[in-house]
């Protein structure tokens, strides 16, 4: 099997509820070694697709992670900004050839709890492994189309 020319990953984090978003991050790094990681925090989650496709252009990362709580906060429409940000980072993906992973969850039924913010703590280290896999498997992958 042909080795990924990039050993390193970019892994961008949202500010907002980092409490549980910062657990993302530790589900990603149970699944790749943190000396290959690259944190960035950005405030929200609408500032991630431009700094994922910043990073996913330096040609320095064999995949870019976004990881983001995007909740009902009564102000804005969140399933808007949540598709807006999904969109930008499929686009920063396409537009320079490296994958760039969402792990942005937008509930609909949060609540400040701790009953509620258990579960989705949890849930986000099971969906950073997953982005972990993901991106090492695309990169097998498309390793594997270029031999």
């Amino acid at each position: 099997m042909t080795k990924m020319t990039h050993t390193r990953f970019a892994f961008i984090k949202a500010n907002w509820h980092a409490h549980i978003v910062d657990q993302a991050l530790a589900g990603f790094r149970e699944v790749i070694h943190a000396d290959r990681i690259d944190v960035f925090d950005v405030p929200g989650a609408f500032e991630m697709p431009l700094l994922a496709r910043d990073l996913a252009a330096s040609g320095r990362y064999a995949a870019v992670a976004a990881a983001a709580f995007v909740v009902d906060g009564g102000i804005y429409r969140h399933d808007f900004v949540a598709q807006a940000v999904v969109d930008g980072l499929m686009r920063a993906a396409l537009d320079t050839g490296v994958p760039v992973l969402s792990v942005s969850l937008t509930p609909h039924q949060y609540q400040e709890t701790a009953h509620h913010n258990a579960i989705y703590r949890a849930h986000f280290v099971q969906k950073g492994r997953e982005a972990a896999e993901a991106a090492l498997t695309i990169g097998r992958t498309r390793a594997a189309l270029a031999a």
